[in-house]
């Protein structure tokens, strides 16, 4: 047998390089590129191993901070299909946690990603190590440790050969359609420097086809008599429609049937904003129509969708007395949520096969009319709420939003993750084509619309993409601007200043906190945060870290930075000032379904004993489907 004498680490990245997906005929490159920020955990072994192999073999991003690489992998992986990701390395200690809130944003949205962190000496012949947590009842236990709860698969490769089948099964991890998510590799540092002789056929190029699994016919059958008994079905479209390439079929299953389609966060784009069968989004954050709809349906078709509390508006929104629920989702487990009837299969097969069973069938003219009149009385109010009745006033959120709808093109591609902006975005934004609405709401996680956007631009380096942060979430993590100027990454960020958290301050005037806590402002003499705005320049500090940064004071302003940042290829940052002046009329519609935060029981305070009557109003309403 043919071997090579490596280091451990020069064998895996070598094994890396080797490593491709393939799927309907398409040949994709698994691991496309590593991030590293390195220290004595990983410098010598993982440094070395990337140094020496090149770039073209596996070339290497610099990062600023740990979480934010894993988000850049997370957003290339989503912009990809999930048919590639890239790989993240890190020394041990607080270079590895900080790799956990990453890990768990990318397993509980299922995108995968690559974990490479640095670990203790597994000789333990220096212990306690620099950094080490020492645990007196196990000598095995890191800090990497953290790691397994958010991890789709975790080892921790001891020995050289160990190395072999904890990479192979690390790769079909993250090229499983089911399982997919974060991966560990805990990498012990006097282990990523041990050489080895491997065999040759560990580095042999591999392809990991990624399946399309067909759904059973006795699934599909019960699933089609309960489509065809129907008299209001509603598809809900969830992100799996994206991962599975499905919009084709879910277009194609909507204009045979004329059932319509709401969206939900990770689904929406699914079907283009101003197809006749689009209702926009569900839940909590949902349209008028799609959410009347919902309420209504005896049949609720969900298409690659986890059924998340947003989307159910906690469990209160179908409400329908014989509502029945069809899941289609390669994922057994949430094809039985709801105890709805299973199809379990891949989101584009189980579509085309519902379509050629349905043949024929079509929903009541007199449903189609309705929900085609609630659309169009929606559009009304998405015009409404992006208007300004003065261009040379400052403008609120959904103005921002507005001015941004009438700048981008159907390439381009809008991500957030938190705030106030993903309800706007899901009642407003009009999605253009299936990868525009890039919306991370699954850990809705501060700070990942910055690094996210220069992964999707590495992976789509020919599309515009706008990264739409708040204040909030800019001060949680902007160090990524640096590696965007530092790569040329032209990635353009919206920086909309309101002075707080926005989202959490309406949620908590509405559940009785009365905003407590959610203003950045100086203290008054009560010790409340209710003085002045604070006087940082948010618009200095991205031009300090080598963005350009356009101010826009007004609409007109607005609507002319974003077009000249839209036409720069080098990183921009347009920064904007909103309304935020008490009894201004809002701009946006109000939620449309329910959401469940728990209220305090007991209160003294008036705000909180009022809004615990509507929440036990409510919660009445919440139901079990049995």
């Amino acid at each position: 047998m043919t071997t090579r004498r490596l280091t451990v680490a020069q064998a895996l990245v070598e094994f890396l390089a080797h490593q491709y997906t393939e799927r309907d005929g398409r040949k994709s490159r698994l691991i496309s590129a590593c991030w590293g920020i390195f220290g004595h955990g990983n410098v010598a072994g993982l440094g070395q191993a990337l140094l020496e192999s090149g770039r073209s073999a596996m070339p290497y991003l610099q990062g600023r901070n740990e979480q934010a690489m894993v988000h850049a992998a997370v957003g290339y992986a989503r912009q990809s299909n999930r048919l590639s990701t890239q790989a993240v390395t890190t020394s041990i200690g607080p270079g590895a946690t900080n790799l956990v809130t990453g890990a768990a944003l990318a397993t509980i949205n299922r995108i995968p990603v690559l974990l490479l962190p640095g670990d203790i000496f597994a000789s333990r012949a220096n212990d306690p190590v620099l950094q080490q947590l020492e645990v007196p009842y196990a000598g095995d236990v890191s800090v990497n440790d953290t790691l397994r709860p958010v991890s789709r698969y975790f080892d921790r490769v001891m020995r050289p050969a160990a190395l072999i089948p904890a990479a192979l099964e690390a790769m079909r991890v993250l090229t499983d359609p089911v399982e997919t998510g974060a991966v560990t590799l805990a990498l012990p540092q006097d282990v990523q420097a041990e050489a080895f002789d491997w065999p040759e056929e560990f580095f042999a190029e591999r392809v990991w086809r990624v399946r399309r699994p067909a759904p059973d016919p006795v699934e599909l059958a019960a699933a089609v008599s309960a489509i065809r008994a129907a008299r209001r079905p509603l598809v809900v479209a969830g992100g799996g429609v994206h991962h599975s390439e499905a919009e084709e079929a879910l277009r194609a299953l909507v204009d045979a049937t004329g059932i319509p389609v709401a969206s939900t966060q990770a689904g929406k784009g699914s079907l283009r904003y101003d197809h006749p069968g689009d209702v926009g989004g569900i839940g909590h954050t949902g349209t008028a129509v799609a959410d009347a709809l919902a309420r209504t349906a005896d049949l609720v078709i969900g298409v690659g969708t986890r059924y998340t509390d947003f989307t159910t508006a906690s469990r209160t929104l179908f409400a329908a007395d014989a509502v029945r629920f069809v899941n289609l989702n390669v994922a057994a487990f949430d094809a039985h949520k709801l105890s709805g009837i299973p199809l379990v299969a891949d989101a584009r097969t189980g579509l085309q096969a519902l379509t050629e069973a349905l043949g024929g069938h079509r929903v009541d003219a007199s449903y189609e009319a309705e929900y085609r009149t609630g659309k169009a009385r929606w559009e009304r109010i998405v015009d409404a709420a992006y208007a300004a009745d003065d261009e040379d006033a400052r403008p609120t959120q959904t103005q921002v939003l507005g001015a941004l709808d009438s700048v981008v093109g159907d390439e381009d591609v809008i991500i957030n993750a938190a705030g106030s902006l993903p309800g706007d975005l899901h009642k407003l934004w009009r999605a253009r084509s299936p990868r525009q609405y890039h919306l991370e709401y699954g850990y809705s996680c501060m700070g990942y619309e910055i690094p996210a956007g220069i992964g999707v631009r590495l992976a789509a380096p020919d599309r515009p993409v706008w990264s739409l942060v708040g204040d909030g979430t800019y001060l949680m993590m902007p160090t990524e601007i640096v590696t965007a100027v530092q790569e040329g990454v032209g990635v353009n960020i919206v920086l909309i200043q309101n002075h707080g958290y926005a989202s959490i301050g309406g949620l908590s005037e509405q559940i009785g906190a009365e905003r407590f806590g959610t203003a950045y402002r100086f203290r008054s003499e009560d010790g409340s945060y209710d003085g002045e705005p604070l006087p940082v320049d948010l618009a200095a500090n991205a031009a300090s870290l080598g963005m350009d940064v356009i101010r826009a004071a007004t609409v007109r302003e607005l609507r002319a930075a974003l077009a000249t940042a839209r036409a720069s290829d080098r990183p921009t940052c347009v920064y904007v000032e909103t309304e935020t002046a008490a009894g201004r009329a809002p701009t946006t519609p109000g939620a449309e379904a329910w959401w469940d935060v728990p209220v305090a029981e007991t209160a003294t305070r008036p705000a909180a004993v009022k809004a615990r009557e509507e929440y036990e109003r409510q919660l009445a309403t919440r139901r079990h489907h049995l």
